[in-house]
């Protein structure tokens, strides 16, 4: 086994040993030469000597000086060491997980000389940057970030700072700054980003699921007490009164089932909502067997489901559970705000650009984007849109849609029954797959959603 040793601070390096041997010896010879010219009578011992002093100078130190560790293992010279050593920092800071950049200070009141020593992996991929060399404004824009690196770089303070990356999916972060020994005539300093996205989410998932629940179950609850009350007392003796009480306390103990089964299918959803899926879906395929399920539905209201375009394979990356839980809620509405005899429409058009699944499907219709993706150059996306003629929604009620039970005034009773989450869980689940979702709806003539999703890249 190889023992690799640090140095030692006072141990001369094999260079200035053999540089020291060399002159000792060369002294040596050159005094015993001077002595044979003057003492001709013993100038032959005098030159052998000078030979041996030369012979024995050159065979010690004819090899690089190596030694053995007490265990018999033999130690390697220290430039190989050395530069295994670096080798293996160099694989270990590219292998962290957590984004790590070294950024030099230069002067204090220059900001552009503020610039990226050196980013591993995980930073260079988070900030798209190259390795060293960026600079530092222009990776990092968090004015609470480049205060605590200004302070550990002029500072020598160990700082921890909180901040929320930008873009459409929110990332929360720990940025953590330490000090370096200065190089150069310029101070150093560490940072250490921890995503912490995670224990967010969960935080808000716990307070947002009781706040909800406590609000939404107090109404479905207190018909069941009075209800039960009721039955108690009065309407004990009552059969037609029972069993019409009973059917009541059935439907609502139906709706708090729905009720908390979507909250924990929203909560789950927005706690993976930064981590984008990996899986293939055939958004048409998965759009088929929707209405396929939804037939029964469709059929005791009365309403017409029609598919158009709905063969032809539409590859897009996704959770295929989400993605038919998307174009069920869009289609499930559909059915809802129609009344019998209506039309759903349901289309799905393939390999389209942004601009194309953003445009207009209705006809001086009001419409809003909901969610739109990131821009990406020559992004291609899949685009799945339901349309009703049911009584649609004015302008003002679009950009509160996919709240957390909002509900249209005048359509939160009758048959309609809902838990005022389904669009809610849509965009989450189209916010995850980075993709868009936008709605057009007029008074009178119905509305139409449109979800799109990038295309999966081709197999190889």
């Amino acid at each position: 086994m190889t023992d690799v040793q640090s140095p030692s601070p006072v141990a001369p390096t094999p260079s200035s040993r053999l540089w020291t041997a060399g002159a000792s010896g060369g002294i040596a010879i050159l005094i015993l030469v001077a002595r044979a010219i003057n003492d001709p009578a013993h100038a032959r011992e005098l030159l052998m000597g000078a030979a041996l002093v030369g012979f024995t100078t050159w065979l010690v130190n004819r090899t690089a000086p190596s030694t053995t560790a007490a265990g018999g293992d033999v130690v390697l010279d220290r430039p190989d060491a050395d530069r295994r050593a670096d080798g293996l920092l160099e694989a270990v800071f590219e292998a962290i997980d957590d984004p790590v950049l070294v950024i030099s200070g230069g002067e204090a009141d220059d900001i552009a000389g503020r610039r990226v020593v050196l980013a591993n992996r995980a930073a260079r991929d988070l900030l798209r940057i190259q390795r060293e060399g960026a600079l530092l404004v222009s990776v990092m824009r968090d004015p609470a970030v480049l205060e605590a690196i200004d302070e550990t770089l002029f500072g020598g303070l160990s700082c921890s700072t909180d901040y929320a990356a930008a873009g459409v999916q929110s990332r929360h972060w720990r940025a953590l700054t330490r000090p370096l020994p200065a190089a150069a005539g310029s101070s150093l300093a560490v940072l250490v980003l921890r995503d912490e996205t995670d224990v967010r989410r969960m935080e808000l998932m716990r307070v947002d699921f009781l706040a909800n629940a406590s609000h939404e179950l107090r109404t479905p609850l207190a018909s069941l007490s009075g209800f039960i009350e009721t039955l108690k007392g009065h309407a004990r003796d009552d059969p037609k009164a029972r069993d019409r009480f009973l059917d009541i306390m059935a439907a609502q103990a139906d709706r708090m089932t729905r009720l908390v089964g979507d909250l924990l299918s929203l909560s789950r959803i927005e706690l993976n909502e930064h981590i984008p899926p990996a899986g293939r879906v055939d958004l048409a395929r998965a759009t088929g067997d929707v209405v396929d399920a939804l037939s029964v539905l469709s059929q005791e209201r009365g309403v017409v489901i029609a598919i158009e375009d709905g063969t032809a394979p539409a590859p897009i990356t996704g959770d295929r559970d989400e993605i038919v839980q998307v174009v069920q809620n869009l289609i499930d509405n559909g059915i809802k705000y129609s009344s019998a005899g209506q039309l759903v429409e349901v289309t799905v058009r393939r390999d389209v650009s942004l601009e194309t699944a953003m445009a207009a499907w209705m006809e001086g219709a009001n419409r809003l984007p909901l969610l739109t993706p990131d821009r990406q150059t020559g992004a291609r996306y899949v685009a799945v849109t339901v349309r009703d003629h049911g009584p649609g929604m004015a302008r003002e009620h679009l950009p509160r849609l996919t709240e957390r039970f909002y509900r249209v005034e005048g359509q939160k009773s009758g048959e309609r029954s809902g838990t005022g989450l389904g669009l809610a869980i849509v965009k989450h689940i189209v916010n995850r797959h980075r993709g868009g979702l936008s709605v057009e709806s007029l008074p009178g003539q119905g509305a139409a959603f449109t979800a799109y999703f990038p295309v999966a890249p081709e197999r190889i």
